[in-house]
């Protein structure tokens, strides 16, 4: 019987990936070497895999394509990426290289828009969706792009009020095309029945008639629609979605300006090696429920969009750490001690318990054994004990006894041993905009070094240290201990 961790992978799932390999016993990501990362950088760090941003662009554009020419559906499809999932630059402006519009949440994402046109990254016939409920500066913000001649600026309205900032400030001689966000029905095991965001279905078509129809200054281009809980193959989202599309129906009989509807964002990334989601039939469930409740209707299709953020960045990133130490607190748990803080690194295992795609980079040619992991914080949630698709972490043994498990690597000092490393994939969003980058974090435990990973022009991989790791005296600047 085979009870090494390998054993355990290839007799579990389909082994090797497209994204995870082994190579003389240490992991791949990507193609990507992590052992020699490892040794570059050291641990813990953050890694960004860049080349796999385009690849999912293109991936969801190929899907909707396939979709739309399998149902002869006449509109188009618009990719936007949510900038609220990595601000970080080199992530938009490698989106950006493939022909996609930004969404935005916040009035300070108007200075990233402002930032990359100065660098000539963006142009002015970039769709910017403006979600989210806007305070006045970031209202103020919008009419400002509108007035500079941004006319593919589409705010989306959270609220009844908030078309009066637009009325007041927008001085642009051509209509504002506006959006209208739907306040979505949640599941009924969700802790409120409507989501608080977005305006109520019953209240649509009079808000329209009684402040946009007729209004000179403005016209409504698009409804958005947004789940919660994602583009999911139930009967919630199917019921949900058929009843928007009916809502965009109603509306296009009285206003034919109105052309786009936006399902937001929601298609969920690989969380464990045993990850199945068709994709292709979603992309093509959505079409065909989209033309078949407008035809119902005799009303024209609209073009679609999407605000993928997840989707977008969510598996190019990594986070490796190395296991410092075992300890046995009972009788039958077992604790690996990481270099680094859950808390910190990966809030939301801690925040919403979010599981991850969790592997070893070394020893997978040792036997293994069901453990918790443990964060360096004295905070007692700083910890992670089970994997999405079962309820344990099972990693290599720290000392195996294996006798046929490879020596330590050439290098490793005399009676040392190489530490076991481990990785959490598909970590790319919303990590480091939750925990902060930077500033002041639980117990001071520094923010990791960040590590980009590209493919120059040579078709070479090419690696570069984007951030060092935090220093202390970086934190005691803020905390007002040195000047």
């Amino acid at each position: 019987m085979n009870n090494t961790y390998r054993g355990l992978v290839d007799q579990t799932f389909h082994f090797p990936q497209e994204d995870f390999d082994v190579h003389e016993n240490y992991l791949q990501f990507n193609g990507v070497d992590i052992k020699k990362l490892i040794d570059k950088y050291g641990t813990p760090f953050k890694l960004t895999y860049l080349p796999k941003i385009g690849m999912q662009i293109n991936r969801a554009k190929q899907l909707f394509a396939n979709a739309i020419k399998k149902h002869k559906y006449p509109g188009t499809y618009n990719y936007c990426y949510c900038t609220k999932s990595s601000h970080f630059s080199f992530i938009v402006e490698e989106a950006l290289k493939h022909d996609i519009h930004l969404e935005t949440s916040f009035a300070y994402d108007i200075d990233i828009i402002r930032q990359l046109h100065a660098k000539k990254k963006i142009n002015k016939d970039r769709f910017i969706i403006c979600n989210g409920y806007k305070t006045k500066q970031y209202t103020r913000a919008i009419s400002k792009l509108v007035n500079e001649g941004w006319n593919k600026v589409i705010p989306v309205l959270d609220n009844k009020e908030e078309i009066e900032d637009y009325q007041k400030f927008v001085r642009s001689k051509e209509p504002v095309n506006l959006g209208i966000r739907i306040a979505a029905e949640e599941e009924p095991t969700f802790d409120f029945y409507t989501s608080r965001l977005g305006i109520r279905k019953e209240d649509v078509l009079e808000f329209y008639v009684d402040k946009i129809k007729g209004n000179n200054k403005f016209q409504l281009k698009m409804l958005h629609f947004f789940m919660n809980k994602g583009i999911k193959d139930d009967i919630y989202y199917w019921s949900s979605l058929s009843k928007v599309i009916n809502l965009y129906c109603q509306l296009k009989k009285i206003c034919p300006e109105l052309d786009s509807i936006n399902i937001g964002g929601g298609f969920p990334i690989k969380h464990n090696l045993g990850f199945d989601y068709d994709y292709q039939y979603m992309a093509n469930e959505i079409v065909s429920t989209i033309k078949s409740v407008c035809k119902k209707n005799k009303v024209d299709m609209p073009n679609i969009f999407t605000e993928f953020g997840s989707f977008t960045v969510g598996e190019a990133g990594a986070v490796i750490y190395s296991v410092l130490g075992e300890k046995m607190q009972n009788d039958r748990e077992i604790w690996y001690m990481i270099d680094s803080s859950f808390i910190t690194t990966l809030p939301d295992t801690w925040g919403i318990g979010e599981k991850f795609l969790m592997l070893p980079i070394n020893r997978w040619e040792n036997e293994y054994q069901e453990v918790h992991l443990g964060g360096l914080t004295c905070d007692g949630h700083d910890f992670y004990t089970s994997e999405e698709h079962i309820n344990a972490v099972f990693l290599p043994k720290l000392d195996d006894g294996n006798k046929d498990a490879p020596a330590p690597p050439a290098g490793t000092p005399t009676g040392e041993k190489e530490p076991l490393y481990i990785g959490f994939f598909h970590t790319g969003a919303y990590q480091d905009q939750l925990s902060g980058y930077g500033g002041i974090k639980h117990c001071m435990i520094p923010s990791p070094k960040h590590v980009i990973v590209d493919i120059d022009k040579n078709g070479q991989l090419e690696d570069w240290l984007y951030a060092k790791e935090q220093s202390p005296l970086s934190m005691l600047k803020i905390l007002g201990y040195v000047k």
